[in-house]
């Protein structure tokens, strides 16, 4: 296995998910700024590793299965950091519906891959804005602070509950691409 930089990123991302959670839980008060960072900063890692992979063809088999398990967890994780921050039962749908719908198209795309059938849901262009509302969402609530008279924590609640729904929606969009393989497969 060769150790492109993109993926020496992604796992940087894996590494940065400890972190995340022992200055979330630190006893000081930067420590919101410092997690919020911290995530922004995985955020940027996730576009960046993407970006020297296309521009400098360092593709790898490994990359290309690590970089969403790396996005999955650390957005997990700072979710289920700011459900128990906040545990509201609005969090905690929002929280629900991104996670059970990551774990849902991750299995549709692994039983898409073992019907030969990989490309049929690959990732659209609602997913990449999803993301990045999602991104903006949690840095939002890991800070939690108002800024230049901005509640922060609010704007990342709604951008949390635009992200969930644009999360549904993708996951249908998914959902519809392979609905013909898969009702093809139940005849056979």
């Amino acid at each position: 296995m060769k150790l492109t930089v993109p993926t020496m990123l992604t796992l940087l991302r894996i590494l940065l998910i400890p972190v995340l959670v022992l200055v979330f839980y630190l006893p000081f008060k930067w420590t919101n700024f410092a997690a919020a960072f911290i995530f922004a900063f995985a955020s940027v890692t996730d576009w960046l590793d993407g970006w020297i992979a296309r521009r400098y063809d360092q593709y790898s088999a490994f990359g290309a299965f690590l970089d969403p398990v790396a996005d999955k967890l650390m957005v997990a994780v700072a979710l289920l950091l700011t459900v128990q921050k906040h545990p509201t039962v609005w969090m905690a749908l929002w929280a629900a519906v991104i996670i059970g719908r990551e774990i849902a198209v991750s299995a549709l795309r692994e039983w898409m891959a073992e019907l030969g059938q990989r490309a049929t849901v690959k990732v659209a262009g609602i997913g990449k804005i999803k993301t990045i509302v999602q991104m903006v969402a949690l840095v939002c609530l890991l800070y939690q602070e108002p800024f230049a008279g901005i509640n922060v924590f609010m704007v990342g609640e709604w951008l949390l509950a635009a992200a969930a729904l644009l999360t549904l929606w993708s996951g249908l969009l998914y959902l519809r691409a392979a609905w013909p393989v898969l009702r093809e497969d139940a005849r056979s």
